[in-house]
């Protein structure tokens, strides 16, 4: 089913807009979830909520497209129930990514400053300066909280090639910023 059809089927409220939905980008959402998320249950509860979540959201919005939506829904749940589930004990998993970043981005909590909009304009336009090959390292691994393991696979290179790469590019990031006025 094309993306197309999938929103129309949203406004209309139909029900096999979320079986369409989640044949088309259910791989894609357990992939963010379980890459955020410690347990299949977890898992399974967050794409469910995925799929609530565009139900509810769409109308009134109508995305250009529907992937990137659909992404940022299953992040930003995988990333809340991340939260709850690890209020009381500290579980590091998939705040790693984000921690790798506290040296080039500012403030006191790196989840509040990366949602932050102009924050996420600022980092959208140095991604744009970027070889793509390094923004797609760069958005695996932050983005989609990929480990650098699964990105070398992906990408048919070392870990340690990708480590570099990594820190490479946030250094640059970290001197974009500050060029743009935000303090680090």
């Amino acid at each position: 089913m094309e993306d197309n059809e999938i929103i129309r089927l949203l406004w209309e409220r139909s029900e096999h807009a979320i079986l369409g939905v989640s044949e088309k980008y259910g791989g894609l959402v357990r992939q963010i979830a379980t890459n955020i998320l410690a347990n299949e249950e977890d898992v399974a509860e967050s794409m469910n909520d995925t799929w609530l979540g565009l139900w509810n959201a769409i109308p009134p919005a109508r995305p250009q497209k529907l992937m990137p939506y659909i992404c940022r829904i299953a992040r930003n749940i995988s990333l809340k129930r991340h939260r709850d589930n690890t209020a009381a004990r500290r579980d590091s998993r998939a705040s790693v990514p984000i921690d790798e970043l506290e040296g080039c981005l500012p403030g006191p909590s790196m989840e509040d400053i990366w949602s932050e909009r102009e924050l996420g304009r600022s980092i959208n336009r140095f991604l744009e300066t970027v070889e793509p090959e390094n923004r797609v390292i760069f958005i695996k691994r932050y983005w989609f909280s990929d480990s650098v393991s699964e990105i070398a696979g992906a990408m048919k290179m070392s870990e340690n090639h990708i480590s570099v790469r990594l820190f490479r590019t946030k250094k640059k990031l970290k001197q974009y910023l500050a060029k743009e006025g935000i303090e680090v």
